[in-house]
């Protein structure tokens, strides 16, 4: 369809739309109507001759196309009037048309109108010189209303495309004697006038705007029948009557609160009424919410701030104990004994929980520089037999292998220490023999820091207080834990 004027392209630059809200969902004009028929393969001969006509603020009305004139979707055209022509766009053509007079109860008669002919440059150009006449003559006629002192609200003006009439549309609560402003604003611009009264919904539909909910209003992009809309269908919905929150942008209750009360009203034929507290041994049990899809009711004892929900069933339960004259323990259960069947399987359903979801802690073995754990380094220190001392054993009885020095116990000792012993030994191992004989109780296992010859170098090593950071070795073989001198 066509766009408004404000919205061409000028000196390279565009316009902008400065319709301030009208814009329907496909361009700048309000009602829109899409022809779904219009790819569909209908017979010419069956094809319908009433086109749909829009003109401002989305008023539509129905014209013969007597000529059978090639028309398309927002084409201008001029129309005959019953006080000479207008200038409208074609919103809808075809069998949809059929289906919209139907719709609207409009007959098809000799009081349908005709088409003249598509609008050309000329009659666009006297179109838009009658249009710019339209908000001085607002204004204008504000003045007017409030110097005679009318309590009437002026909301549009529309002039009609040959510049000979003019139409005033008006709200007011009350019916207006308007027989001198019309005199006025006939003297003044020289127009027939001709006042129209328009409710507050469609003052808001011509208007435009954006509701609460983020989209345009419904009265002004496709909604043309009002219904009539009361407080009780906030209160079937569960609403509250909050006057700000249920009125739009008219004054009046929102149109879409009709919108989905045939849903409620089917929804609350399940649900109990309740027309007094429910008789339980806690107390006397108010209503204080219902959800309606849900099915479930609050309940609240003595007007507690703790709200208890039910099933409706439940409730409907309840009140037929009530009539027999029968107090239930709770909301939730009829005796005092169902308490602690539903402790206990609570506290069953708790424990299987716990069982299912409890992960055990698998502790982590330490261990030493050698890459062993803790436990397989001092078992061998737990199971070894006990010492004897090394000269009273024959050097033919003893084992094949020599027992390492990281094998023996030591009062205090700790993993490092026998790796310390082991890198010790490895040295020693490596130095050269000058060709003498080697102690004999190395083979044993006795660290051994220098050859043969000067044992008493070794056994006279003074035991004074050790550094801090060195290592300590284990004792001699002939010194115990307990004396410090050979036995």
């Amino acid at each position: 369809m066509a766009g408004c004027s404000t919205c061409s392209t000028t000196g390279g630059g565009t316009g902008g739309c400065q319709n301030n809200g009208t814009c329907g969902t496909s361009d700048c004009n309000k009602m829109n109507s899409f022809d779904w028929l219009s790819h569909m393969g209908i017979p010419q001969v069956d094809n319908f001759d009433i086109v749909e006509i829009k003109f401002k603020g989305g008023r539509k009305e129905y014209f013969r196309n007597v000529d059978y004139l090639s028309l398309n979707t927002g084409d201008p055209v001029v129309v005959d009037v019953p006080s000479g022509h207008h200038i409208g766009y074609v919103s809808l053509q075809g069998e949809l048309v059929r289906l919209q007079m139907q719709k609207r109860k409009v007959r098809d008669d000799d009081n349908i109108t005709r088409i003249y002919r598509i609008a050309n440059q000329k009659d666009m150009e006297k179109w838009a010189e009658a249009r710019n006449r339209e908000i001085p003559t607002l204004y204008r006629c504000k003045q007017i209303v409030d110097e005679l002192g009318l309590q009437m609200k002026m909301s549009d003006v529309e002039f009609q495309a040959d510049n000979s009439k003019a139409t005033f549309y008006y709200s007011a609560e009350d019916r207006v004697d308007f027989r001198e402003l019309i005199k006025i604003l006939a003297g003044e611009f020289k127009i027939r006038v001709e006042m129209r009264q328009i409710s507050l919904r469609q003052e808001a539909g011509r208007l435009g705007g954006i509701g609460v909910c983020g989209r345009e209003l419904c009265c002004s992009t496709w909604l043309v029948d009002f219904k009539n809309v009361t407080t009780s269908a906030a209160r079937y919905q569960n609403l509250s009557l909050n006057p700000g929150k249920l009125s739009g942008q008219c004054g009046r209750l929102k149109c879409c609160l009709n919108y989905e009360l045939d849903t409620y009203m089917d929804a609350i034929k399940d649900i109990p009424q309740v027309e007094k507290p429910l008789q339980t041994e806690q107390g006397p049990a108010k209503l204080q919410k219902t959800d309606i899809f849900r099915k479930l009711m609050w309940f609240s004892y003595n007007n507690d701030n703790d709200w208890h929900s039910i099933t409706c069933d439940r409730v409907k339960e309840i009140q037929e104990l009530n009539e027999q004259g029968i107090k239930v323990f709770n909301l939730q259960v009829d005796k005092s004994t169902d308490v602690e069947d539903l402790a206990a399987q609570s506290t069953r359903e708790l424990e299987l929980l716990d069982k299912k979801f409890a992960k055990k802690k698998k502790k982590k073995k330490k261990k030493t520089r050698d890459g062993q754990p803790i436990e397989a380094a001092n078992k061998p220190a737990t199971n070894q037999p006990e010492r004897q001392n090394p000269r009273a054993q024959d050097p033919k009885s003893a084992p094949s292998r020599p027992p390492r020095a990281s094998e023996i116990p030591g009062p205090g000792s700790q993993e490092p220490k026998q790796g310390g012993d082991n890198r010790r030994k490895k040295k020693n191992r490596n130095r050269p023999n000058p060709g003498q004989p080697t102690n004999p109780n190395a083979q044993r296992g006795e660290k051994s820091e220098r050859p043969v010859p000067k044992p008493e170098r070794n056994e006279t090593k003074p035991e004074g207080p050790k550094p801090e950071g060195k290592r300590r070795f284990p004792p001699r073989r002939n010194e115990g834990p307990n004396n410090g001198g050979n036995e």
